[in-house]
C-alpha cells in the first residue's frame, strides 16, 4: 500500500474528477490551499522556490493524496507549490467537502490523522537523510525505495529532490552503471 494513500471509499465518492496537463500548478506557494487531490493517473510533485531555483521535496503517484494540509487546515499561506509532472487525472475534494465528511464520519478523521503522521515521518526521513547521507547514499536510498521513479520523473527534478545538480546525478548514475557492469 502506498504510504500517502487514503484508504477510504467515501473519499473516492467525494469531490469531482479533473484532468490536468503536464506542468499544471494545483497550488501556488503563498496561496491558501482549498483542495486535496487524489491521483488516479499521473505524477505530481511538491516544490518550493529557493533563491530562483526550484527544489522538489516530494513526488506523488497513482493512489497518493497531495495537498498542503497545514495551509488547508489552518488557512495559512502554503509554503510550497504543487504541480503535475505528467498529464494527470485527479479527484479534487474541496476543504469544505473534506471537513464536512470528517465531521459526519469520525473514522475518516483517524485516517486523515494517520496520513498526516505518515507525511511527517516522510519529511523527517528526508530532513535527516539530507544531513546524514552523502548524495550517493541518498541516490541509493531513492533507488531502493522507488525504483520506477527514474522512468516516470524528469531527472532534473530528481536531482533537486536529492539536493544535487543534474550533472552530479548523471555522474552518480554513470558510476552505478559502471559498478554493475564490472560485477
Amino acid at each position: 500500500m502506498n504510504h500517502n494513500t487514503f484508504n477510504m471509499p467515501e473519499l473516492m465518492k467525494t469531490g469531482h474528477l479533473i484532468t490536468a496537463k503536464k506542468k499544471t500548478t494545483l497550488l501556488n506557494e503563498g496561496d491558501i490551499c482549498q483542495k486535496i487531490f487524489i491521483i488516479e493517473q499521473g505524477c505530481v510533485r511538491s516544490w518550493f522556490n529557493s533563491n530562483g531555483d526550484d527544489v522538489t521535496f516530494q513526488f506523488f503517484f497513482e493512489g497518493d493524496v497531495v495537498t498542503s494540509f497545514e495551509s488547508l487546515k489552518h488557512e495559512v499561506p502554503a509554503l510550497y507549490n504543487i504541480e503535475t509532472i505528467s498529464d494527470s487525472r485527479l479527484r479534487a475534494i474541496t476543504r469544505t467537502e473534506l471537513f464536512q465528511l470528517i465531521n459526519e464520519k469520525p473514522a475518516i478523521k483517524s485516517i486523515v490523522d494517520d496520513y498526516i503522521m505518515t507525511r511527517l515521518y516522510h519529511y523527517q526521513m528526508l530532513f535527516i537523510s539530507r544531513i546524514r547521507n552523502t548524495p550517493q547514499q541518498r541516490y541509493d536510498e531513492l533507488l531502493k525505495l522507488q525504483p520506477n521513479i527514474f522512468s516516470r520523473v524528469p531527472h532534473h527534478y530528481i536531482a533537486t529532490y536529492l539536493g544535487i545538480t543534474p550533472v552530479s546525478l548523471s555522474r552518480i548514475r554513470s558510476k552505478n552503471k559502471d559498478s554493475v557492469n564490472n560485477c
